[in-house]
């Protein structure tokens, strides 16, 4: 006796890739269009495997509002399953929870949506039945244990748990629907379909519990190739199967441009580190950090960065770098600031404090248009940020600027 699956998560369709811009027509529209065809790729995947159903684990739709164009795009593909007879059981997260203000699509009989309790639906295939256990976020921040009312029902062959929630000590994320791995095994499930977090990880084998990560890399912190799970259960066993989806990648690219003389060295490495993106089936958006660079001819980043630029405008399968930066050795320079003065001890000690990041940032959670778009930082965010900002404080002195 076998069932097979797809599970995916994170689709955030039409996700607006906030962060770029002054982008060519052509890759700005590649990039809206990004997260749908990476959720054709899943569809097609599951058509072509012929599964029994799709698991969809939260976060449809990357804003409470749905927009009509997401929403559509959606029920095409769910139309396109039911011409195939596949099945779709989804949960809702925080991004596109119950009690968002949408306009209503009315989606296919075979789409099966939780309600904000935790709830069993069964599908039943020839002599095999799944009974599978869910609940959708009602409210944006669900903060308490939803895993405590998971009961598994023993009336079927597979049990298969849904969560949209964050593994307790994980990660720094707001503990949205918390849990720890010894709750979820504690529920004896067959499979455990997570969603949530948007970085692939398999917290256990026996039985599988499984974040998928997102389909579409959305911003430069949301790197790697992503994708979802084609998984077949038989008794006793699982086999698991990653599918990529990406159809843009996010990227950093370190370069060590230690041997470069000049500009046009430097401009043939980049290009050169281009290139060998470029033979790969994806398209990038890549950040370049330059390291050990001792050029003595002067230039303006954004004048390689422009040329580089320019190179990619007319390319169907685009390396975009988004921004350059220079790895400078400033530390020799903090440590006789420190020396030299009580002042620079007092100023420095100011770029420690990472948590003034959050005074720094209320404008921008204010805003009426920018904040449904950001997600609460990470302390490893403020971190880099504050460290980020020592760094350009330090070049800003060194040059006297």
């Amino acid at each position: 006796m076998e069932i097979s699956f797809i599970h995916c998560a994170d689709l955030h369709l039409d996700s607006p890739m906030v962060g770029l811009k002054n982008l060519p027509t052509s890759i700005h529209n590649k990039l809206k269009e990004s997260t749908f065809i990476a959720f054709k790729k899943v569809i097609d995947t599951a058509i072509n495997k012929k599964v029994d159903f799709i698991i969809i684990a939260g976060d449809i739709y990357d804003g409470e509002d749905r927009s009509i164009r997401a929403q559509i795009r959606f029920r095409e593909e769910m139309l396109r399953l039911k011409e195939n007879q596949i099945e779709v059981y989804l949960i809702h997260g925080n991004h596109d929870h119950l009690n968002g203000n949408w306009v209503q699509i009315e989606l296919p009989d075979n789409v099966h949506v939780f309600p904000s309790m935790v709830t069993l639906k069964q599908f039943v295939k020839n002599n095999a039945s799944v009974n599978l256990y869910g609940f959708s976020y009602e409210t944006r921040h669900v903060q308490e244990r939803k895993i405590d009312e998971y009961e598994r029902n023993e009336d079927a062959n597979f049990h298969i748990g849904i969560l949209h929630g964050n593994l307790e000590g994980s990660t720094d994320h707001r503990a949205y629907a918390p849990f720890q791995v010894k709750d979820l095994l504690a529920k004896k499930m067959d499979y455990w379909a997570l969603g949530h977090i948007h970085k692939r990880e398999l917290l256990e084998t026996i039985p599988p519990i499984v974040y998928p990560g997102n389909i579409q890399g959305r911003h430069k912190k949301e790197t790697e190739v992503k994708g979802c799970y084609y998984v077949e259960l038989s008794e006793g066993d699982a086999y698991l199967e990653f599918i990529p989806t990406s159809e843009v990648i996010w990227d950093t690219l370190k370069i060590d441009a230690s041997t470069v003389k000049t500009f046009d060295d430097l401009y043939k490495l980049c290009r050169k580190e281009i290139d060998e993106r470029r033979e790969k089936s994806y398209s990038f958006i890549i950040s370049i950090e330059m390291e050990q660079l001792r050029m003595e001819e002067s230039f303006l980043d954004s004048d390689l960065l422009e040329i580089l630029q320019q190179d990619e405008v007319d390319s169907e399968s685009f390396v975009w770098v988004t921004s350059i930066k220079i790895q400078e050795n400033t530390e020799w320079l903090k440590e006789n600031l420190l020396k030299e003065s009580a002042f620079y001890e007092e100023l420095f000690a100011v770029t420690q404090e990472y948590e003034a990041v959050n005074e720094a940032v209320i404008p921008l959670y204010q805003h009426p248009k920018a904040h449904r778009f950001l997600e609460e930082l990470t302390i490893d965010e403020k971190q880099a940020l504050a460290k980020e900002a020592e760094e350009l404080l330090l070049t800003m002195l060194k040059y006297g600027r």
